[in-house]
């Protein structure tokens, strides 16, 4: 990875930030399908970990604050938390890629969406527990009534970062050719 100076290190975070706020609010009438997780994890693909998770702690952070549906503080703390590890995993697997994503596209898309699955399971499971925490539900009934809402959020993730994931990053490198982005 270069080094980026710290402007454009806060330019991306605020770009990509931007970018996610936006489309949570375009896509405000879909029920739990959304572009920030995949951009989160792009963000630390390309970018590394600590960028990716600085995208995802932010954009919930602040989408959170300015939610439509409400602000419960151990909710927001969670989704913030749990959407920062997008751009962990996507961070982790940036420095690796070349070692573990596979060269041909198809299977390159496969594996980026077996890791949206993953981590939209771990999000969802989560939430759903500090949810049922905060408001004292039994957790088997939320998990239970959470799971049209998990079925939603895991499968157009899956399809996200199938389709998404490997074009981004090559269009990434496109544009910042000396970045350090296996693709």
């Amino acid at each position: 990875m270069i080094a980026l100076n710290q402007t454009k290190k806060i330019s991306v975070i605020v770009m990509m930030t931007a970018a996610c706020i936006g489309s949570n609010y375009a896509m405000l009438g879909v029920l739990n399908v959304k572009f920030m997780d995949v951009i989160v994890f792009i963000t630390g693909l390309a970018f590394g970990s600590s960028m990716g998770m600085a995208v995802g702690f932010l954009s919930w952070a602040i989408y959170g604050l300015i939610n439509p549906y409400g602000v419960v503080l151990p909710i927001l703390v969670a989704t913030a938390t749990m959407e920062s590890v997008y751009g962990l995993v996507g961070g982790l697997l940036g420095r690796q890629g070349g070692k573990i994503i596979h060269s041909n596209p198809v299977v390159a898309g496969v594996q980026y969406a077996i890791v949206g699955l993953v981590l939209t399971l771990t999000y969802d499971l989560v939430t759903n527990v500090v949810f049922a925490v905060t408001f004292g539900i039994n957790l088997s009934v939320a998990l239970i009534g959470g799971i049209p809402f998990t079925m939603a959020h895991t499968l157009s993730n899956v399809g996200l970062f199938f389709v998404v994931v490997l074009p981004a990053i090559k269009g990434i490198h496109r544009l910042i050719p000396e970045l350090n982005v296996n693709v």
